[in-house]
């Protein structure tokens, strides 16, 4: 198995020869490791990797005591398939070159999840306080002491409870900056309903926390970042959430997000409409005319690269969606859907918005297949690599736009830039992924659907 990587300087600093492609290559490096966590038959050249990677580390890339990240994992409903998931990932002790994980939860209730799992050779390490956590080992943290009965694939009161007090614990420690990432495991949106915690979501107690007013959900896969215009409402709800100002902030929001968080320095973004067929011109509905169509054009006469409304059977099943750098969904399916059809078990629901990072797997509790060893691994593990992407991607971005009066590096030729997919040519490196097939031109205003077969 081969990979190819392409490699270049993303700093706008113009540094000596021997220097300039530290931060480049420490990049490539990183995702090819994460390739390799992947491939068990080319170990050995992961190990030649690791070690060059950790010559060459400086600056940033060493800002931290051990070089690594920390990132603390809230455990979600005990009784659902979160610890499962997670002690799986850590199985690979691998993932220890790139961060240091630390479970909030207790060594107790860790060792019996992983009886049931009949797994023998892991073990957590049990610590104190984040600091003590140890950087080649799977930490946990214990947040409480007290024996806890697990009921795998039965959501209780006190299953919500602990959920609950392990999210608050590491809330508390990623807002000391204590920890870099939060990985939420997933919770039950019922039970842990409390005093403490009246909110849909992960998304909205996590924004709330921080005192964060402007923020998004993002589903974010190799190949596609899907957003919401509304997250968890009611669809009858949608409509009156809609105005002109609500979609131009949204977009601007986007502008700002991504090249914070993914390096994409001129993002290129789609706006779907609401109603099917972009209301076929306001038969059956106005809000593509009235609130989605002048909202883009505004964003547009901002400089903002912003596309749409587009019908969004069409766009998902015409494969225009690669030509975008993010899709703005106006409702939560309208999004999910598509975005699970293509992704499943491997996308991420990340926070942007938040002055920390925060991330989890795009799955649910799982309860129907709770402790049976079966539940996937990979969004919990593609989750731990975004989140350690996006503390390293923000530490670039502030490093590169701290200094205004640093002069700019020269525009690369057109035939150096990135190309591919319709989508800005202005994006840090990602990993390969298998060619897909050319999209078909999307169109704005138009539906792309098969209006014969619906009438």
């Amino acid at each position: 198995m081969l990979y190819r990587v392409v490699c270049y300087n993303p700093s706008s600093k113009l540094i000596n020869t021997d220097e300039s492609n530290v931060f480049a290559w420490n990049k490539a490096i990183y995702h090819v490791l994460k390739l390799i966590l992947l491939s068990p038959q080319i170990y050995e050249l992961e190990r030649a990797f690791l070690l060059r990677s950790k010559q060459i580390e400086t600056g940033v890339e060493m800002s931290r005591e051990t070089g690594k990240i920390k990132v603390g994992i809230s455990c979600g409903d005990l009784n659902g398939i979160g610890l499962e998931v997670a002690i799986k990932t850590f199985l690979d002790s691998r993932i220890f070159d790139l961060c240091t994980p630390i479970l909030y939860a207790s060594k107790k209730v860790s060792a019996e999840y992983r009886k049931v799992l009949d797994i023998k050779d892991f073990s957590f390490e049990e610590i104190k306080s984040v600091e003590e956590a140890n950087p080649k080992r799977a930490n946990v943290l214990n947040i409480w002491d007290e024996d806890v009965e697990l009921n795998l694939g039965t959501p209780t009161k006190a299953s919500g409870e602990y959920a609950l007090k392990s999210l608050q614990a590491a809330t508390a420690d990623l807002k000391e900056g204590k920890i870099d990432v939060l990985l939420t495991a997933p919770i039950d949106k019922h039970n842990i309903q409390s005093e403490e915690f009246k909110f849909p979501g992960h998304t909205e107690y996590l924004a709330d926390a921080f005192g964060v007013e402007e923020y998004a959900m993002l589903m974010v896969s190799e190949n596609l970042k899907v957003t919401f215009m509304t997250g968890h409402l009611p669809l009858s709800e949608v409509g009156k959430h809609l105005s002109f100002e609500s979609v131009i902030k949204k977009i601007r929001f986007l502008e700002k997000s991504l090249p914070q968080d993914f390096g994409i320095r001129q993002p290129k973004i789609a706006v779907l409409g609401l109603n099917p067929h972009n209301g076929d011109g306001g038969v059956i509905g106005t809000e593509e005319l009235e609130i989605i169509s002048p909202a883009i054009k505004k964003a547009k006469e901002d400089g903002i690269l912003v596309f749409g409304p587009f019908a969004a059977d069409g766009f998902f099943g015409s494969g225009a969606y690669n030509q975008f750098d993010i899709i703005l969904a106006m409702y939560h399916d309208q999004g999910l859907i598509p975005f699970k059809t293509l992704n499943f078990d491997q996308g991420v629901n990340y926070t942007a918005g938040l002055p920390k990072v925060r991330v989890s797997p795009d799955h649910g509790t799982g309860f129907g297949i709770a402790g049976k060893g079966i539940a996937s691994e990979q969004s919990f593990r593609d989750a731990l690599f975004l989140g350690i992407d996006l503390v390293r991607e923000r530490e670039r971005y502030a490093e590169y736009t701290s200094d205004v009066l640093q002069p700019q590096k020269q525009s690369r030729p057109e035939s150096e830039r990135r190309g591919g997919g319709g989508r800005s040519d202005n994006r840090a490196p990602r990993r390969p992924r298998p060619e897909a097939a050319k999209p078909l031109e999307a169109k704005e205003n138009t539906d792309t659907s098969d209006e014969k077969r619906e009438g």
